[in-house]
């Protein structure tokens, strides 16, 4: 007979082999179910694919053709054209424009229009700017001095460009007419959709950033001038010599003038360099700042590089800017602006010599 810790050891170790043998089938039928449940995954996969789902499948194909579509329409414009040909005057209207592509992130834009003649360009005119809006509606005229022979010839251009103070204002898109294939017997008025702008677009001459601020009480405007960029190069090397005049003209006379330091061999150049001008509240009324930058050459006479003008006879931005300084007294407000040509410039304001000294002047 067998002892008792044998009989004890017997029935361990058989309860052990039937507690393993339990375990194997547990895993064994466990690993079943998930192979079915994968087979039937699958089969529901495929059988989605061959009914009603395969038009969803291919649906974000489609979506994004339709978004690159949309990201293309600019939106339109509404405009009116009209000659005069006994004053010969070119009257171009910007009523309104509609359903504008957003270009800031709160999916909205600040436009504004720009409009001038090609290929003389001796004027560049632009509307007020809309905040927040795509649907903007302007009702402004501009008229440009043009004969027919050269009407005959020549292109209106309108651009609608998206504000900012800080950064490079953002073409939205743009319209282009030669006016040589209208009818001129009637008054011109209807909606075009903007275009991509035109890979020849006017020479880029730069930009400059700079400060106003006026002191009502103590009659001083300040101008700071900050920094410009992607200046246009003057030099044989790629690069320039750049500096900054700062001049005021009053009653289309000149005025005062000042001027920074010179940069050598850059196109971004910085300067941060202020000017403080005595004017009264009665001469700022009246007084333009035309703001100039000059490539400066030891051996030869210095060539403007470009030019802008803010003040009293200012459109655009350059009179935004002009008005915001005036809104905000002992405030400095700073903002960037592109630089034009100094020939649009010099035709626009017809500077004449300077202003007689004080004994004579009427104020």
């Amino acid at each position: 007979m067998l002892p008792r810790w044998a009989i004890y050891t017997i029935f361990a170790c058989g309860g052990l082999l039937i507690l393993l043998i339990l375990l194997c089938i547990c895993i064994k039928c466990c690993c079943r179910g998930k192979k079915k449940k994968q087979k039937k995954d699958e089969q529901i996969g495929l059988k989605g694919v061959n009914g009603n789902t395969t038009t969803a499948l291919i649906q974000p194909d489609a979506a994004d053709m339709n978004y690159g579509s949309a990201k293309k329409q600019r939106g339109k414009l509404l405009y009116s054209l009209e000659y005069n040909a006994a004053q010969t005057e070119l009257t171009v209207g910007i009523k309104q424009a509609d359903n504008l592509k957003a270009m800031d992130l709160g999916g909205s834009s600040d436009p504004y229009v720009k409009i001038y003649i090609c290929p003389d360009k001796t004027k560049t005119c632009e509307t007020k700017v809309f905040r927040n809006t795509l649907k903007p509606v302007f009702n402004e005229q501009f008229t440009f001095q043009i004969t027919k022979s050269s009407l005959l010839k020549s292109t209106v251009v309108m651009q609608v460009f998206d504000f900012n103070r800080f950064s490079k204002h953002e073409i939205i898109g743009e319209i282009r007419l030669q006016l040589g294939s209208i009818d001129w017997n009637h008054v011109i008025e209807e909606w075009q959709d903007l275009a991509e702008p035109a890979k020849f677009e006017e020479e880029n001459l730069g930009e400059i950033c700079f400060s106003l601020r006026y002191v009502p009480t103590a009659n001083k405007l300040t101008v700071v001038i900050l920094e410009a960029k992607n200046l246009k190069s003057m030099d044989i090397g790629g690069t320039s010599d750049p500096y900054v005049k700062v001049q005021l003209a009053l009653d289309k006379r000149k005025w005062k003038k000042r001027k920074t330091s010179i940069k050598k061999k850059t196109l971004n150049p910085y300067y941060n360099e202020s000017f403080t001008f005595t004017v009264t509240f009665e001469q700022i009324q009246k007084v333009n700042l035309v703001i100039s930058v000059w490539d400066h050459d030891s051996m030869s006479r210095n060539d403007t590089m470009g030019k802008i003008f803010l003040g009293c006879d200012a459109t655009g931005n350059q009179l935004r800017h002009w008005a915001d300084m005036l809104s905000n007294p002992r405030r400095p407000v700073a903002q960037w602006h592109s630089l034009i040509s100094a020939e649009q410039v010099n035709s626009t304001l017809a500077l004449k010599k300077k202003i007689p000294i004080p004994n004579k002047m009427p104020f």
